[in-house]
């Protein structure tokens, strides 16, 4: 079988894996929409009001997808690598020509068909929910390789915590604990200006910064940021965190 059809292979199998687990399916599309709904149709944003939520509701598209790219890569690749753990199921992979690199790479890519779905559902979600006018420009289409490379950056770190973790309940544990910090420490719902000054450097070495940052300089059309210096710092994460993902991911249990 050549490489091409081995990735094929385990993308199918992961694909039709992730279907089974219809809980998984349903928290994938409905945690971000809760969001969404929450935060843009209940709270809602005042621009002149001062705080949380201050800027205008277009600031906040690049949050709502920035959840979806960051929550779901780390828990499911990090739970998969767990799980296939516990049943050791990589001592069968081992005995196949399947290398750590497919593997992963099958695995992200699953996860950006099901994670591009649901930012495509949720940036409609949010026109419709919050009525935010997006840039009808050619730029606009720059969220795709956002959203996608930043999918593979996080499966990356998701399959070094599954690495790391001893169990799928740990793997959920670190997950969380690593996903809201830079949730909400990454330029996505609150903004630098309500962070310390001494602060504010940090920012930059959190790598949901850049893809927040990106995204919003595509689809808001007052930001002060410029998407393709952060595309690059994009490209360059995916690719560390894919290739140390990679290694992370055990040859046997």
């Amino acid at each position: 079988m050549t490489r091409l059809g081995r990735i094929r292979a385990e993308f199918t199998a992961s694909w039709h894996a992730f279907l089974r687990r219809r809980t998984a399916v349903f928290f994938t599309f409905f945690f971000p929409a809760i969001i969404v709904v929450i935060f843009g149709a209940l709270v809602q944003t005042q621009p002149t009001g001062g705080g949380l939520f201050a800027e205008p509701k277009g600031y906040y598209i690049a949050g709502y997808l920035a959840v979806v790219v960051l929550f779901t890569p780390l828990s499911r690749v990090g739970s998969t690598v767990a799980r296939y753990r516990e049943g050791r199921r990589f001592e069968k992979l081992a005995t196949t020509p399947l290398s750590r690199v497919e593997w992963l790479l099958a695995q992200a890519l699953v996860n950006v068909v099901v994670i591009g779905v649901a930012a495509l559902l949720l940036l409609a979600l949010s026109i419709l929910v919050t009525g935010t006018a997006i840039p009808a420009t050619p730029a606009t289409l720059l969220v795709v390789p956002f959203v996608a490379l930043g999918v593979v950056l996080f499966c990356g770190l998701g399959a070094i915590i599954g690495r790391v973790a001893d169990s799928q309940d740990g793997v959920i544990a670190a997950s969380n604990a690593i996903a809201l910090p830079l949730l909400f420490l990454s330029e996505t719902f609150v903004t630098p200006d309500l962070l310390p000054a001494w602060f504010r450097p940090a920012l930059g070495f959190s790598p949901l910064t850049y893809v927040a940052r990106g995204i919003r300089a595509v689809t808001y059309a007052d930001a002060t940021t410029v998407a393709l210096p952060n595309l690059a710092a994009v490209v360059v994460l995916a690719t560390a965190f894919f290739v140390a993902g990679a290694f992370a991911v055990p040859r046997t249990d």
